[in-house]
């Protein structure tokens, strides 16, 4: 690999300033017969490019280990775990994955390359409307759904891990753990504006569960019908330990959805939002309860040839 390590500022939420980077280049090397097209970001603990896979023939995307975390095993470890819990999933929503490289200079995930923006780019120009909304909702569900079958939660749910299309796609299973890890979490995980109460207390307000995902859907499913985060990431910069100020949800409700949002879809938010886990709809009863008001939607919307438009 070609490129030196150096540092950057990271942005996202949940990411760290000042990580180091391997700052890799068009044409660079990650692996052999696997080369850098570009950058297209990164977080906390990986950087993310566009590469060109020899193998395969096609673009993929490359999930790569910060320097400063690639010789740690705990790191390498995690990077494994995640490729093998995208081996054995398989659902049309749902990221694929296709392998890991865990030993040598730079540990990586391979990803399925996903044409189109997330719902996160989709909200800088306003709130979704509820033609589009509602379809999101019940493939989100039934994603939620069948990975509840397979004994898995995400964790960590949110418009930046979403990416727009005919069907909607789930990426970034790094937090995702079994039922059975989760549930022994005793830590905070997540992203702060989407993290169930339990996720941000776990000791105080249980185990993180299947629950916890449908929360997730439902702070997603918020802020897009919404244009706005059912919790302000602004109280996150509270100092360590003021769970009061930095995790809001653990203090209050989401304030109610505006009037334009649909009643039936206003309403399945605000239930996946309820504070006590079992009090929350399942995914599959999101999924099956938005349905007919999705298919009633889609009768509304023709596609011609300048796209589609309402009738």
């Amino acid at each position: 690999m070609t490129g030196k390590p150096s540092s950057t500022a990271v942005n996202a939420e949940g990411a760290t300033e000042g990580k180091a980077r391997w700052g890799l280049r068009q044409g660079d090397e990650i692996s052999p017969g696997r080369t850098v097209v570009r950058p297209l970001g990164g977080g906390k603990r990986y950087e993310v490019y566009l590469a060109w896979e020899d193998r395969m023939c096609s673009l993929v995307v490359v999930k790569l280990l910060r320097p400063d975390r690639a010789e740690k095993e705990r790191s390498r470890r995690a990077l494994e775990r995640e490729a093998e819990l995208l081996a054995r999933l398989a659902h049309p929503v749902l990221l694929r994955g296709f392998g890991a490289v865990v030993d040598g200079p730079s540990p990586h995930l391979v990803l399925e390359h996903l044409e189109g923006p997330t719902l996160r780019s989709l909200l800088g120009h306003g709130p979704v409307t509820a033609e589009q909304l509602l379809p999101a909702a019940v493939h989100l569900a039934g994603a939620l759904h069948y990975l509840t079958s397979e004994d898995v939660v995400h964790l960590d749910l949110k418009p930046d891990n979403v990416v727009v299309g005919v069907t909607p796609r789930v990426i970034d299973f790094s937090l995702a753990r079994s039922l059975e890890q989760a549930a022994a979490t005793a830590t905070p995980v997540g992203s702060l504006s989407y993290m169930a109460p339990e996720q941000c207390d776990p000791a105080g307000r249980g185990p993180m569960g299947t629950a916890s995902d449908v929360w997730g859907l439902g702070a997603t499913l918020y802020h897009a019908a919404s244009g706005r985060k059912p919790f302000d990431l602004g109280a996150g910069r509270a100092p360590e330990g003021a769970e009061a100020a930095r995790y809001p949800q653990l203090e209050r409700e989401a304030a109610p959805l505006p009037s334009f949002v649909p009643t039936e879809l206003s309403e399945t938010i605000m239930a996946c939002l309820a504070p006590d886990p079992a009090n929350r709809p399942s995914a599959h009863e999101v999924a099956t309860g938005l349905e007919p008001a999705s298919a009633r939607a889609a009768r509304r919307v023709r596609v011609g040839r300048r796209g589609a438009y309402l009738r």
